[in-house]
């Protein structure tokens, strides 16, 4: 089945075939109204289903950044994640954040693996986030043995954050991981509040990617967040490229992102962060209350997509038939 074919036999069931879901509201919802939550795990807390990206706002003016960020709050997106890899993302959200910093919950990260960098990492995104403390914050990027033996080892990255959590500093701890083993691997180590982890349908379907991991994190009562829903395959050779800063190819027609979504959301999730291009996320906030389980129909239209598409993760790697 081509684009056209799928996008065609989805049509009559639509925006309108979507019902009534955890806290959304169901196929009456329209753009631009307040996006559903969702509870975080054993937190406690509940958050938007569509967090804000922040690398959306590095490079932009100032005073666009504060547009962007006005526009998120006043939809109910009062989930922001941001890591100081992302360019002078914490320099723009910092002071677009700062009116709504106290009714949001503001999530960094750290590529550090020792503790001394952690602290002091932790302690410039602090200063330039403009706030005292981090709702959430996560261990970035895990993917290999070394991430995992330097980070829970002696001197690791692990002693800075449970020292920050003991001073307030951070209230929940997580990760992010692109990698099954690495992902298995902390959640052994160390009792998380959050995982933040690629639920993505072509990699679920043909590359056995995500399952493992969000059933250990379900068993542990922890958060789920997820990555790269509106996520097809890796470029292909020649294609002309879009959407930056996008390495994949992403899902760009609402249809397709609504059902993306439906899928990622399904996995016992209670976020996903979309791409990181503004054109993007706003295609994801809109579609955040039309989203729902897939009928059977759906997941099958849906699968047979997937089935044209190589996976951007596999596990444990690539394989023949992918």
């Amino acid at each position: 089945m081509d684009r056209r074919q799928f996008l065609q036999s989805t049509a009559a069931a639509g925006l309108a075939a979507a019902t009534p879901w955890a806290c959304a509201r169901g196929p009456e919802r329209r753009a631009g109204e307040p996006v559903p939550r969702r509870a975080l795990g054993r937190t406690g807390l509940d958050l938007p289903i569509i967090g804000f990206p922040g690398l959306v706002v590095a490079g932009m003016e100032q005073e666009q950044a504060d547009r962007t960020v006005a526009r998120a709050y006043e939809r109910g997106i009062d989930y922001f994640d941001v890591a100081p890899t992302y360019r002078d993302a914490e320099d723009r959200l910092g002071p677009a954040l700062a009116p709504y910093r106290r009714k949001s919950f503001l999530a960094c990260k750290t590529t550090q693996r020792l503790a001394a960098g952690a602290e002091d990492e932790l302690d410039a995104s602090l200063r330039k986030l403009r706030t005292d403390h981090f709702d959430l914050y996560q261990l970035h990027a895990i993917r290999t043995a070394d991430d995992i033996e330097q980070a829970f080892g002696p001197g690791g990255a692990m002693e800075a954050f449970v020292k920050a959590r003991d001073a307030g500093k951070v209230r929940f701890l997580g990760f992010s991981a692109h990698s099954v083993e690495a992902a298995l691997a902390a959640m052994a180590r160390f009792a998380f509040d959050t995982t933040l982890f690629p639920v993505n349908y072509v990699a679920w379907w043909r590359g056995d990617f995500g399952p493992q991991v969000v059933a250990e994190a379900q068993r542990q009562g922890m958060g789920i967040l997820t990555l790269k829903a509106l996520c097809r395959q890796r470029w292909p050779e020649g294609a002309e490229r879009h959407h930056e800063p996008c390495w994949y190819e992403p899902v760009v027609d609402p249809e397709e992102a609504r059902l993306a979504l439906s899928f990622s959301l399904s996995q016992n999730a209670t976020a996903a962060i979309p791409p990181a291009n503004e054109e993007l996320f706003w295609l994801a906030a809109d579609l955040a209350g039309q989203v729902g389980p897939l009928a059977g129909e759906e997941e099958a239209r849906l699968r047979e997509l997937a089935a044209g598409f190589r996976p951007i993760f596999s596990y444990p790697a690539w394989r023949d038939d992918t």
